[in-house]
Formats: C-alpha cells, structure tokens, sequence
C-alpha cells in the first residue's frame, strides 16, 4: 500500500471533519507538523478539539487554528506564550482541558495500548479532579484519567521509510510518538522518504504500523519559540 502523499492537503483529504478530535504531535513548537497544521487550517473544518502540549504561539503552528476560530476546544497542559489563546479561554470563547504534563503523555500512551484508563496520584485534591474517580492505593488517593483516542494524529519526524518506520531527530520525538500509537489515522510530516531497509531496525522510533499517510516537507520553517543568547 502505498502511504506517500503528493501534499499535505492530499493527506488530509477525507479524513479530517468538523467537529472531530485531533493529536498534534511536538513541544512547543518543536517537533510540530509545520506544513500539516497549515493544510488543515486551510481546509477550512472547525468545531475541532485538538490535544496537543500547547497551542502554538500567536499566529504560528496551532496558533494559525486560533486565529481562523477553527478550534472549540484545547486538551493541553500548557497554554503560556499565546495571547490570543488566552484572550479567547478569558472572553469564553474556547473550552480547555487542563491536564498535567506526565498525565497528558500517558493519557496518549494508554490510548495507544488500548488501556482504557488509569489512576494517577498527579492531581489529586485540584481541580484536575473535579468529577473523576478518586480511590485509595497503598494508601494514597488516585485519580482515574481515561486514555485519549484522536481520531486522527498528525504528527513531525525527521525520516520514513516507505513503509511508514520513522526515526525522530533528537528532542523533536517529544509527544510525537505517543500521539501517532493513539490515533486511529496517522499522518506524519517528514523531512525526507527513504527506501524500505535503509533506517537500520535498531534506528526505528516508532514501526510502520501506525503511521497511515507520509507527506513530505523538506524545508520547514522551524522557528524557535523563544532564542536565549549568552550576553555578549
């Protein structure tokens, strides 16, 4: 089967919807799906709830979402650094899902393992309880969180084989994994394709399997959210 994609529009193409549940895999804006964000904002479908560490910053990767008012809902853990994602939680205008860093990534893992759900000391007593389960184990309180099922991930790595094996460069891996194992349709946004066998197995972040379409996208633009400079 060939999962190679002329675009990242064309990869896009009959899968994303209004109103559906999207990963998006980096931190920060490292390791995001540059030309896949910009696709899906150009396709125009809203109503989207969208997990993803953060929002982007104002007016770059998911940030472009909020400034064309295509996303109803966030599920993140940090939403700093993106004055209009803050202007439109305080004016009510978009819905977010508070989660902890460590429970956010599990959340992802558990959905990709087919767990369902499971229970977590990180947030007991705050208001990332209100409404969950709490129980007792080795006498401490746990709160049940349920794993995350997108219905589609887009997600950043630096190579794929044609068969889908990825190999991720460096810090960009971040959340990119966990995402692309819990979608049940995963695009990745990769810098080059190479031949079946040439990333050696031992070199393989993340098997074939769960990667659905590949889209290339040599030159991206990979801003740096905020450069720090030793003084001269």
């Amino acid at each position: 089967m060939n999962k190679i994609y002329p675009s990242a529009a064309a990869a896009l193409e009959g899968i994303v919807r209004d109103g559906q549940l999207i990963a998006v895999g980096g931190f920060g804006l490292c390791g995001i799906p540059e030309a896949l964000i910009d696709a899906l904002q150009a396709s125009g479908k809203k109503d989207l709830t969208v997990i993803s560490n953060n929002a982007g910053v104002d007016g770059f990767g998911l940030g472009k979402l909020l400034n064309t008012r295509q996303v109803k809902k966030m599920i993140s853990s940090y939403v700093g650094e993106n004055k209009e994602f803050e202007r439109q939680y305080l004016a009510g205008e978009l819905e977010l899902e508070f989660t902890p860093q460590g429970t956010l990534a599990e959340k992802l893992r558990a959905g990709g393992a087919g767990i369902p759900a499971f229970f977590t000391r990180t947030g007991v007593g705050t208001i990332v309880a209100e409404g969950k389960e709490v129980r007792e184990f080795n006498g401490h309180p746990h709160v049940l969180e349920a794993a995350l099922n997108p219905e589609v991930s887009l997600i950043k790595a630096d190579v794929a084989d044609t068969s889908g094996n990825l190999r991720f460069r460096r810090t960009a891996r971040n959340f990119n994994p966990n995402v692309a194992m819990a979608g049940r349709v995963t695009v990745v946004e990769v810098e080059r394709v190479v031949a079946l066998g040439e990333i050696d197995p031992d070199d393989v972040h993340l098997p074939g399997i769960f990667v659905h379409r590949i889209v290339v996208n040599a030159n991206p633009e990979k801003r740096i959210e905020q450069r720090t400079v030793r003084k001269a």
